[in-house]
């Protein structure tokens, strides 16, 4: 059993219930638009902007999503030939695009990936940036400003051994503060809200200051 098991039996992880169906990821242009093809089956069709998104479609193991199956899939979508290795570096180029502009996030996910390195590293679960949560077919712009979805995308996403699900959030001060750093206790609060609903549908929610983690992740590799 590797550290991070050990860690989440120790927390009495229960898991979520119900299946995975829709795994929509790693956008690194305008949000997809998405359609349901069948409302009776939930079954969805991304009409708009599908090539800028990342849609995980094959069934999932009762060990969850390892970086070796994400590896595969992405090898089989993308038609790639050469080594493991090569195909995997090609796989964290993709979604390291995802997180364009923050190098908080950029640093979590390097930092995580380096474990993909060790002997067993490509059997441990796949650390999955921008993963759509939450939908709403309007931009914030054409609501004219504010969603009634308070978080549409998580930062992280593990999916674990019997259905656990680990979200990882790095925040910075957009979570708390308005843009001029007045804080701002309606968005903290609708934010502990939705983390809140979250755990009790069975999701592990852990959050980190991104000005610690930089600072933290930038001390280590020094």
């Amino acid at each position: 059993m590797n550290t991070l098991e050990q860690l989440l039996a120790q927390l009495g992880m229960t898991g979520v219930a119900g299946e995975l169906k829709n795994l929509i990821f790693a956008a690194n242009g305008p949000k997809p638009r998405i359609v349901l093809q069948d409302a009776i089956n939930n079954v969805i069709e991304i009409t708009e902007n599908a090539q800028y998104c990342l849609v995980f479609d094959q069934p999932l193991t009762g060990a969850g999503l390892s970086w070796r199956e994400l590896t595969a899939w992405w090898t089989l979508k993308q038609g790639l030939a050469g080594s493991e290795r090569d195909r995997a570096r090609s796989l964290y180029r993709r979604l390291d695009e995802s997180m364009d502009g923050n190098e908080a996030e950029r640093l979590v996910f390097k930092t995580y990936a380096e474990l993909y390195a060790r002997a067993d590293g490509f059997d441990l679960p796949a650390l999955i940036p921008q993963v759509y949560l939450h939908y709403d077919p309007y931009t914030r712009l054409e609501r004219g400003g504010r969603s009634p979805l308070i978080r549409q995308r998580m930062d992280f996403l593990l999916l674990v051994a019997n259905r656990g699900r680990i979200v990882i959030e790095v925040d910075g001060r957009q979570h708390y503060a308005e843009s001029d750093g007045r804080a701002n206790p309606a968005r903290y609060a609708e934010m502990v809200k939705e983390d809140r609903s979250l755990r009790l549908a069975g999701y592990e929610v852990y959050r980190f200051g991104a000005k610690e983690l930089k600072r933290s992740l930038i001390h280590d590799v020094r």
